[in-house]
């Protein structure tokens, strides 16, 4: 049941048409506040580089800055994006961020470099660097856990520190791996659907118990819209449609004021495409939301959810965090 299902938060410091990156970041700040104090399990921030409307590129600094401002959400990055850097810089720069706030760090790991080839030589990384996934996440436990005796690489701050690591994905392979690994996994349902349920069948049914896990833990991304009244709820979605709809586009995503209606602004294959990326959003009231919730952490067995709130007024954001909180009630 939801009562006992951890809601999670992912974060993209969305930029609104017409502002920036310094209102955005307060505006992330003051939306994790809100989640800190209704009591969210954990605030997390995406990595994209070269993404005209998103913000969050540093996501290490971004977790240091949310982390500073609040008191009890967990924070981490959902995910850092391992083949665009090397193994030892991710361990020293989440070691340091939990010597800075203890037991509140998270690492969250994903094997696609999120970018396109041009950006991704731009950050100097091998362009087969996604190849060594597997053994890349190995030397980050190695060096977040406790030094060997003679073990000559070191990430200091980090060794011992002992940060929790997830893995993330959209496919099968990353499901797999956490699965041989004993390591908890987030599907990112808010973009790629539809492997959900092959991807939580597979990381379940093999699962293998390790130091870190006794038993297979996974969370589920999911886009949320959640308002008063269905007829708020539905004008609300259309500023995540129009984002959707740009990046289809290969245009700016910044995230646009909601529009009454979506005829005219694509084409039937547009739309088809849209509604497909976002067929796991979450929109309408709590009374609505719940039901929908309940049965996707029955069927797949959930242990958390984690949602993006493509919101575009800041105040309705939050507002949005107070609705989903009585969705437990």
């Amino acid at each position: 049941m939801l009562n006992n299902t951890p809601f999670s938060l992912l974060e993209l410091a969305s930029i609104r048409e017409g502002s920036d990156a310094t209102a955005t970041f307060k505006e992330s700040l003051r939306y994790a506040q809100a989640a800190d104090e209704l009591g969210y399990q954990r605030f997390w921030l995406a990595e994209h580089h070269n993404t005209e409307g998103v913000a969050s590129s540093a996501t290490a600094v971004l977790v240091g800055h949310i982390a500073s401002g609040t008191q009890r959400i967990r924070v981490g990055s959902g995910g850092v994006m391992l083949p665009n850097h090397p193994p030892l810089i991710v361990a020293e720069q989440f070691g340091t961020l939990e010597s800075l706030y203890p037991g509140r760090i998270d690492l969250g790991l994903g094997r696609a470099p999120g970018t396109d080839p041009i950006t991704a030589r731009a950050l100097r990384r091998d362009e087969d660097a996604a190849h060594d996934f597997p053994t890349e996440v190995s030397l980050l436990q190695q060096l977040l856990a406790p030094s060997a005796p003679g073990q000559r690489l070191k990430a200091i701050p980090g060794a011992g520190t002992n940060v929790p690591i997830w893995l993330l994905g959209s496919s099968l392979f990353s499901a797999q791996l956490a699965a041989q690994r004993g390591l908890p996994y987030a599907f990112a349902g808010h973009f790629a659907p539809r492997l959900v349920r092959e991807a939580a069948h597979l990381y379940r049914t093999h699962f293998q118990p390790s130091d870190t896990l006794s038993e297979p833990y996974l969370m589920l991304g999911l886009p949320l819209v959640i308002a008063e009244t269905e007829a708020r709820a539905r004008l609300l979605a259309t500023s995540g449609q129009q984002r959707i709809l740009a990046l289809f586009r290969g245009h700016p995503v910044w995230l646009r004021p909601p529009v009454e209606s979506m005829q005219g602004a694509w084409t039937p294959q547009e739309e088809a495409g849209v509604k497909e990326f976002l067929s796991l959003a979450a929109v309408g009231t709590p009374d609505q939301v719940k039901p929908y919730l309940e049965s996707l952490v029955d069927e797949l067995q959930v242990n958390e959810l984690i949602f993006t709130n493509d919101v575009y007024d800041p105040d309705e954001r939050i507002k949005a965090l107070e609705l989903l909180k009585s969705v437990k009630g």
